[in-house]
């Protein structure tokens, strides 16, 4: 497909962080842009499931919110349990004395991007694929474009950039921008380093507390966490693949593989699942008779993958070849999913840069030597929430990784077994659920 030669916006990346960075300028009053992405078409996979309260009232500020508030299920509560009990619940009703949106979306990632491009569809605008980007430099003519060129010999002049491309970002990478973890290298420096997520239904479906919709669910093994998250049948028809009809409910489950287990399959297939639910999940899971009186197996596997649970961030937000440009979601910071923070983190960060791109393109009009205060300002506040993010999930790692061994021989006590004493306690009051939600919610660091 043909591009134009001139763009005051390129946004290179439809992922949630880049449909919603054009929504944002749409709202802010710029159409003259161009998102563009390298691959045919959109995913076909879950991946996220998860947005906060924070990315709800983002997206409701710049009217994208009303259909994924229609798709999605709305969710009550987070759940800590062991195999056969509850720990802790964070329930989200607490939330309605600081938001419209006492909840969490639970919605798969593509029925999230599958909305998005809907949006921007009824908008008049069409995600420009597939265009690959492998060569940027600043126009010789023009100090403040640069010329971007793509794999198959066409060439865009763009004022602003946005690399919303993933985290091996060709942007970022032509720009010269590093990307690091701020806390050093070191590797494996936790028990949680690697993790196998899979959407599956199971025969029979299984029963109890734990397969309620509304519901995310981790229960904490010695140096692990299973999680557990019931869709029903709210999104069948989209998380269909190669043809099979799935009828019944479908479950989203994601284990942390303890390291000596070795490297999990690249695409893990149902035995290794089953094993997972088996070892490590809830017992209203299990296929084991002495830990479930109702043995269920995976039915179906819809889909699988593994990932490693690193963080990373880039040094600087914000740079100049020629264009101002810009990272957002995965290609500015990437780390581990506890929380369900990073593509709520993708998205606030993309909504409120095109604010601010429009405010800077304004400013311009009206005076061409406006400088980069504007954008270098907000670059730095981004930067800094999402080290905020990324020692919020390391916390919340280094917590779920704690072991039941004994700490000691004169001392019969674990560190997680003092976890799980300390959450039963503390989760008989009603501040400590809200003080959890409020930081999972993402409301106090917007």
């Amino acid at each position: 497909m043909s591009l134009p030669d001139n763009s005051t916006v390129l946004i290179v990346g439809a992922g949630p962080a880049g449909l919603t960075a054009a929504l944002s300028l749409i709202h802010h009053g710029c159409r003259d842009f161009v998102i563009v992405d390298a691959i045919v078409e959109g995913q076909n996979v879950s991946r996220a499931i998860t947005i906060h309260s924070a990315t709800v009232e983002a997206l409701a500020s710049i009217n994208a919110a009303d259909v994924l508030l229609s798709r999605a299920i709305k969710g009550k509560s987070i759940r800590i349990t062991s195999r056969d009990s509850q720990i802790f619940e964070a329930k989200f009703d607490p939330l309605k004395k600081y938001s419209a949106y006492p909840y969490a979306l639970f919605v798969p990632q593509n029925v999230t991007e599958l909305v998005l491009v809907q949006k921007l569809q009824t908008l008049g605008v069409r995600v420009q694929r597939p265009h690959r980007v492998i060569g940027m430099k600043q126009n010789e003519q023009d100090p403040h474009t640069t010329d971007v060129s793509f794999e198959d010999g066409q060439v865009i002049r763009a004022r602003y950039i946005i690399g919303a491309d993933g985290a091996r970002s060709i942007i970022r990478t032509i720009s010269g921008i590093g990307f690091s973890d701020p806390d050093g290298p070191n590797p494996n420096n936790h028990l949680l380093a690697q993790m196998v997520v899979a959407d599956v239904t199971f025969e029979p479906e299984p029963v109890g507390p734990l397969t309620i919709e509304g519901h995310l669910n981790g229960t904490v093994s010695s140096g692990t966490i299973f999680m557990l998250t019931p869709f029903g049948n709210h999104f069948n028809d989209e998380l269909t693949r190669d043809g099979k009809s799935i009828t019944k409910p479908i479950f989203r489950v994601a284990c942390a593989v303890p390291v000596e287990n070795g490297e999990p399959p690249h695409a893990p297939p149902k035995e290794y699942i089953q094993d997972l639910a088996d070892t490590y999940g809830p017992a209203c899971i299990s296929s084991v008779l002495s830990l479930n009186p109702t043995p269920v197996k995976i039915d179906q596997l819809i889909w699988s993958t593994r990932f490693r649970t690193h963080s990373a961030i880039a040094d600087r937000t914000f740079t100049r070849l020629g264009a101002a440009i810009f990272l957002v979601g995965d290609a500015a910071h990437i780390h581990s999913p506890a929380g369900g923070q990073g593509m709520n983190l993708a998205i606030r960060d993309a909504i409120f840069l095109s604010e601010v791109i429009t405010k800077h393109i304004q400013a311009s009009a009206e005076n061409p030597d406006v400088g980069d205060t504007l954008l270098q300002e907000f670059a730095e506040a981004r930067h800094a929430r999402a080290l905020e993010i990324i020692s919020f999930t390391k916390n919340l790692l280094k917590l779920a990784s704690l072991t039941y061994n004994p700490y000691a021989w004169w001392m019969p006590f674990s560190r997680a077994s003092v976890r799980d004493l300390m959450l039963r306690i503390l989760g008989r009051f009603d501040f400590v659920q809200s003080r959890v939600a409020w930081g999972l919610s993402g409301l106090g660091r917007r």
